[in-house]
């Protein structure tokens, strides 16, 4: 028996190395970034309309932050925010890339009293990404999907990422939802396959050929962002979903400036949803059958609110008030979600977090060094998640610019449960109590002088601190001609967008032919 005693002392030490090496292996990183989607279009955020199982799940093992916000109240400032953890007054790029600015804005003929600030219109090479980050570390790292960060020479391989799968200058998907995309960065499929569902086998696909070394990967939808669309079978099943439920005389009412969406029952919209919820169930299954899923950490948000009002006005942000390119809470307030196999979450968390906070929070949850130069206004999290408290600090957001959605130039703050907005055409202020009035209800300016006082100067020395660009009044400006467009909007679209709503609910219901290529192709 003794000859046996130093081959079961070696086995025994192995399995020790071994075990120590395993838990030392550095954790996967998959990002999930949806465009557009509302903080209320979710099952586990409130929607009983859209169905998102997948989702759901995730949710349930996940730390669920319910107070998160995107970077921007539009798409290209967000993802900035994301890659360099920094507030867009910081990094510059405070519109969507490709938005008019200047004295260009009239050509819209939207007749606005000022003149949109000028803007970054790539992002910058001096910035050490979150992607670079972790491809300093040894981390392989994947894009796929929407990027809208800049044109060639700033694409996301010029950014830290050693693939990139369909990530290039447009914010849309060019050829809409179904092959063929006219991407360059994505080869066709066959005819009718779903771009959704091919972004998240492409990231499935690396995960699995990269599975014996750590990774960084991206999957950036370019869905629920216009054009909305699904296939017939979806489109089928909401229709019959929203009848059932009794659909609503109306579902729109006017906004400041354009008819907002206050009900979800869009079938098409909410097809596309699940769509997303199908694709994320394809990356969790593919970690689950690799063995991967107990060292993954999973990030789940969108770049910034639901589209309440503006391009295909598909969705109600139901308890919070506004939309994409708005200044309310539901131009910033997104699905926020964090799963880490370290740290098991404690139920629903109201801390204040931003898309800024991903870059130092991941880098810290897997064991990387943090880079508090380049990620300024993000924090880490990972105290939090380990039961500690994070001190009250203030979240702000700049844009300077009018918005397809109807959005307005200004600037907000946000620290505790207070937010204060500042509006350039005419620099009035509003106070909400956001945590007691998450609809923005309640203007509580005249109370409160004292907080209106503080968080007005720290937002003005952040700005001036940050060579902030700043709108200019339109010396152009009627309005006359401003005021009949607002009235124009409601009488002449809102009655439309009503017409639109009941034509989505109707059997007999014909779509563009471009989108229906989803359906089985036959062949002769």
């Amino acid at each position: 028996m003794k000859k046996y005693r130093p081959i079961v002392i070696f086995l025994l030490f192995w399995g020790l190395i071994s075990c120590q090496e395993e838990s030392q292996k550095s954790p996967n990183v998959l990002f999930i970034l949806v465009d557009d989607l509302g903080y209320a279009d979710l099952g586990f955020s409130g929607s009983s309309y859209h169905e998102t199982p997948h989702l759901d799940a995730l949710a349930a093992e996940s730390w669920h932050f319910t107070h998160g916000y995107s970077g921007s109240r539009v798409c290209s400032p967000a993802r900035a925010t994301l890659m360099t953890g920094q507030f867009t007054a910081r990094h510059g790029i405070t519109d969507w890339i490709g938005a008019k600015t200047g004295e260009s804005w009239r050509e819209h003929n939207r007749f606005d009293p000022m003149l949109p600030a000028d803007y970054h219109h790539s992002l910058d090479s001096s910035h050490t990404t979150l992607a670079e980050a972790f491809k300093a570390q040894g981390y392989r790292t994947f894009y796929a999907g929407k990027w809208h960060l800049g044109d060639v020479g700033s694409y996301p391989e010029d950014h830290g990422f050693d693939r990139n799968v369909g990530g290039w200058d447009k914010g849309s998907p060019v050829g809409g939802f179904f092959s063929p995309y006219q991407n360059p960065k994505l080869t066709d499929g066959p005819p009718g396959e779903n771009l959704t569902t091919r972004l998240a086998q492409e990231v499935a696909t690396f995960m699995e050929e990269e599975s014996d070394q750590p990774f960084f990967a991206m999957l950036s939808f370019y869905a629920v962002h216009s054009p909305i669309q699904t296939t017939q079978g979806k489109w089928a099943k909401y229709r019959e979903k929203a009848h059932q439920r009794g659909i609503e005389p109306e579902g729109f009412e006017m906004g400041e400036k354009l008819p907002f969406r206050k009900v979800q029952d869009n079938p098409v919209y909410a097809g596309l949803v699940e769509s997303v919820d199908d694709a994320v169930g394809i990356v969790v299954n593919q970690l689950k059958a690799q063995g991967l899923y107990d060292n993954t950490i999973i990030v789940f948000t969108s770049d910034n609110g639901g589209v309440v009002a503006g391009d295909n006005f598909s969705t109600s942000n139901l308890v919070v008030k506004g939309g994409k390119g708005q200044h309310w809470e539901g131009g910033t307030r997104v699905p926020y979600l964090i799963r880490t196999p370290h740290f098991q979450p404690t139920g629903k968390v109201t801390y204040s977090v931003t898309g800024a906070d991903f870059f130092p929070t991941l880098l810290d949850l897997a064991n990387q060094p943090l880079l508090p130069m380049q990620h300024l206004d993000g924090i880490s999290l990972k105290p939090l998640l380990q039961g500690y408290e994070l001190p009250e600090r203030s979240l702000i957001w700049h844009y300077p610019h009018y918005g397809n959605q109807g959005g307005v130039p200004s600037s907000v703050i946000r620290k505790g449960p207070w937010k204060l907005i500042h509006h350039w055409e005419d620099s009035h202020q509003e106070l909400y109590h956001v945590l007691d009035d998450p609809f923005e209800r309640e203007d509580k300016i005249q109370q409160f002088p004292e907080i209106r006082l503080s968080l007005g100067t720290e937002l003005n020395h952040f700005l001036e601190q940050a060579y902030a660009k700043l709108p200019q009044t339109d010396p152009l400006f009627e309005r006359e001609k401003y005021e009949a467009r607002i009235v124009d909007m409601r009488t002449r679209l809102l009655p439309n967008l009503e017409k639109q709503r009941m034509d989505f609910l109707d059997p007999n219901w014909q779509p563009n032919p471009d989108w229906w290529g989803s359906q089985p192709v036959t062949v002769d």
